[in-house]
């Protein structure tokens, strides 16, 4: 009877150590690891939850319809024929923050692309985004309004208005000359950076039209698509 009771007891002892043992591993996972050349049994046995991801490969998404105003360092208005292609790059003008404040496009990035006739105007489409103070360069869907008001010009018009600050376009600039033979065309193509002719070398031309694009209020570009940073 003695020696059952002893070897009861002695079965109750481990039983409550192997349960102590148990229960107190949730303990040790919480305890911070330390180093060591051991491999960790308890951590492989039973993982903790993985580690937050690191903000630096989190992307930012700015949707569909946003609104992003930019400008023209080169000239206060751009002066194109009207099936004519024109490379440009556009400058963020102020700017673009997330609802919370968080600066997402700093003023001064740069947008590059190129103004395409639409049929019945003109207008520019965004194809590459450059981070201002940094090496990101992010492929972008966006595009201005379309421009269809023409000016019409002729032997009679005061040129200045229109050339004074102007980039012009290399198709634009041929159609010009035609009709004013006093033109520098040399140095008005070195101006606009080259662009499609489009037909517009025909000779005898005493008028043409051409859209003249404002700087100030025809280069607010709209996101097509999400633009993802």
């Amino acid at each position: 009877m003695l020696i059952s009771n002893r070897w009861q007891s002695k079965t109750a002892l481990f039983m409550a150590l192997g349960m102590s043992s148990i229960t107190a591993m949730p303990i040790m996972m919480a305890t911070p690891a330390t180093a060591s050349s051991k491999p960790n049994v308890v951590a492989q046995l039973f993982p903790s939850q993985p580690p937050p991801i690191s903000q630096e490969f989190t992307n930012i998404t700015i949707p569909a319809g946003s609104l992003i105003p930019t400008r023209s360092d080169d000239a206060e208005k751009i002066v194109l024929a009207p099936d004519e292609t024109f490379a440009v790059t556009l400058v963020v003008a102020s700017d673009i923050r997330s609802s919370a404040g968080t600066l997402l496009i700093p003023a001064g990035s740069e947008i590059d692309g190129e103004f395409r006739p639409t049929g019945n105007g003109t207008r520019f489409f965004a194809r590459e985004l450059m981070i201002k103070n940094s090496n990101q360069r992010v492929p972008i869907n966006a595009t201005s309004r379309e421009i269809t008001e023409t000016e019409t010009i002729d032997q009679g018009t005061d040129t200045s208005s229109i050339l004074t600050g102007a980039l012009i376009g290399a198709a634009a600039a041929s159609v010009l000359s035609e009709i004013f033979g006093d033109i520098d065309l040399g140095e008005v193509f070195l101006g606009a950076g080259g662009g499609a002719l489009a037909g517009w070398l025909l000779g005898g031309r005493n008028k043409a039209e051409v859209f003249v694009i404002e700087a100030d209020r025809d280069l607010d570009l709209t996101l097509q698509s999400d633009l993802v940073l």
